[in-house]
């Protein structure tokens, strides 16, 4: 995932795209500084890739929140460079699985345990997490979740 960060920005950087350029370097230096704070005798190689989608969804869902303030506060030109910053995050995201694909993995782990409670859904927003980590909405999720637990 790396080098195909890399790549897209040497490619934005000839072609002289200065948004694509700066939004690849925000995604670079978030990398970065998790691998400096991850960085041990142990662990060399800096975070994963599974790590490095978490960062993006994370700086995606900063995005997020930020235009809703920039909206509020009158500044819709901000919140556009916003949308404009998400969209080229979103191109190293794995695809988002839709509302019903997530209704049906909740379904299948719910269904392959017996007698479950809403007390149990920190056990399966858990799971979900380890095997949807970066493609799936958990706030969507932990909604349908409590829905299907009643």
């Amino acid at each position: 995932m790396r080098s195909e960060l890399d790549a897209n920005l040497k490619e934005a950087i000839k072609s002289q795209e200065k948004q694509r350029v700066a939004t690849l370097r925000l995604i670079n230096a978030a990398i970065k500084d998790r691998d400096i704070a991850v960085r041990s005798e142990e662990n060399t190689e800096g975070v994963s890739d599974a790590e490095i989608i978490l960062i993006l969804s994370n700086m995606v869902k900063q995005r997020k929140q930020s235009i809703i303030q920039y909206e509020e506060g009158g500044r819709i030109e901000l919140a556009e460079r916003e949308r404009e910053e998400i969209k080229i995050i979103q191109e190293f995201l794995p695809n988002q699985l839709t509302d019903e694909e997530i209704h049906i993995e909740i379904s299948k782990l719910i269904d392959a345990q017996d007698q479950l409670t809403i007390k149990d859904m920190g056990k399966i927003m858990s799971e979900l997490k380890e095997k949807f980590s970066g493609r799936m909405d958990f706030g969507k999720a932990s909604g349908i979740v409590k829905a299907l637990l009643k």
